[in-house]
């Protein structure tokens, strides 16, 4: 597969890539891949650790320069308006990018300085954002003394101070507790809602699919499939069969044995194709082969599902 997107072409997003390709030594991190993120929408990029998804958002923000191909963020080309991009954009990484040793207040203010907005008006992002992400009683103590949570919603509400129309989070919820990443959640929701774009870089399938409009699976650098979550959930069927045995070593026999994936341990999913034929031509095939099933479950096709049969691969969920 090339990795290229029927939708690259087109001038119309607020993000475009075409053809970007970056190596490092031997290794192709990103290989040729396309993209566009209409105006006021999310783009999901999924893939594990390594799959080059922070690779494409560091090119698209300016931090690397591609080998090939050409970008466009906010009508702004990433290799020779690389200034009038970085004034478009806010970028949250993976880690907090904030200094622990200055209190919230402070952290936000001198980012409003760096970004030439003046004293007073940084002073009154600074209140704006700490009301918004629920750190105003926060706001003056010190950085170190905050939870993870409160540090990735500072670190968000950093990226916002100059109010970017384009935002670029890289696994902004990797490592935070349930209860901070629906927080997390609500608060990119209310960003798109008054007009900001959004590409989220995620391993978390449940994110993908309650965040973004649209995502691109990438896989190895390469794109491997892009549509909604509806979409790339409809092209696996209408039902997942779940086939559980004694122990990890039957399952990989099984799976040889239905040609279907191990999703964890003693787990192997297959996709129902035919209907209520699928499910017993498999029992069949395993009757055959002499192996025992503890337990079978049928259900509706999840991104998850979409994944391992993908990659090969089962992300974090």
């Amino acid at each position: 597969m090339t990795g290229s997107s029927t939708a690259g072409s087109s001038a119309t997003g607020a993000i475009v890539a075409e053809e970007l390709r970056r190596t490092f030594g031997e290794v192709v991190a990103v290989d040729n891949i396309s993209l566009t993120v209409p105006r006021g929408s999310v783009l999901g990029l999924l893939g594990v650790n390594g799959a080059g998804k922070t690779t494409v958002v560091r090119m698209l923000a300016t931090v690397l320069k591609p080998d090939s191909g050409r970008a466009m963020v906010h009508g702004f080309d990433v290799l020779t308006q690389a200034q009038d991009v970085r004034r478009s954009i806010g970028l949250a990484g993976q880690n907090a990018a904030v200094d622990e040793n200055l209190t919230g207040r402070e952290n936000l203010e001198l980012v409003g300085r760096l970004s030439h907005l003046g004293r007073s008006t940084s002073r009154d992002r600074a209140d704006q954002l700490l009301d918004q992400f629920g750190l105003v009683d926060a706001g003056n103590r010190p950085v170190r003394t905050y939870s993870g949570g409160m540090r990735r919603r500072l670190d968000l509400g950093a990226a916002l101070v100059s109010r970017p129309p384009v935002l670029f989070l890289d696994e902004p919820t990797t490592g935070l507790d349930p209860a901070s990443r629906l927080d997390l959640w609500g608060v990119i929701e209310s960003l798109v809602a008054d007009g900001t774009t959004v590409l989220l870089t995620t391993q978390y399938l449940e994110e993908a699919d309650r965040l973004a409009d649209n995502i691109v699976v990438i896989d190895k650098g390469l794109i491997a499939a892009e549509g909604t979550a509806k979409q790339l959930k409809a092209r696996l069927g209408d039902t997942v069969i779940e086939f559980e045995f004694a122990s990890p070593t039957v399952a990989k026999s099984a799976a040889k044995t239905l040609g279907g994936t191990v999703a964890a341990g003693t787990i192997v999913r297959l996709v129902m194709t035919a209907g209520p034929a699928t499910l017993r031509d498999a029992m069949n095939q395993l009757s055959a082969a002499n192996i025992a099933v503890s337990h079978v479950a049928l259900r509706e096709p999840t991104l998850d599902d979409v994944f391992l049969t993908l990659t090969g691969t089962g992300a974090t969920s």
